[in-house]
């Protein structure tokens, strides 16, 4: 597990954008205080996903509209139809925790 920030850092119901060992890593903070980590590469258009917008436990990317479930990274709206890699995120004395092997089976 590497730190990448404390839980404070991610207003609730936004991203950040994070080098990870040099993988660009969407940290999420859902309304409700989740933390959720995914590629910060939408699998459609190749553009930030940390950008667009968090409805729950999906975020939207800006682009083009493709939506992808945080917990799984399955898209759940087109035009994407290829998932993005989740990581597993712990939280340890108010800070996130991201590891770099992805929890969905999806590669980077």
């Amino acid at each position: 597990m590497i730190k990448v920030c404390a839980v404070e850092e991610i207003a609730p119901g936004t991203a950040i954008r994070s080098d990870v060992d040099g993988v660009e890593v969407a940290v999420v903070r859902t309304g409700d205080g989740q933390v959720f980590a995914v590629h910060d590469v939408c699998s459609h258009q190749e553009v930030p996903l940390s950008e667009g917008e968090i409805d729950g436990c999906t975020v939207e990317c800006w682009l083009h509209g493709s939506r992808f479930d945080l917990r799984t990274g399955e898209p759940t709206g087109p035009p994407a139809t290829q998932p993005v890699p989740t990581f597993p995120v712990e939280i340890r004395d108010g800070f996130v925790f991201v590891s770099l092997t992805p929890s969905n089976g999806v590669s980077l």
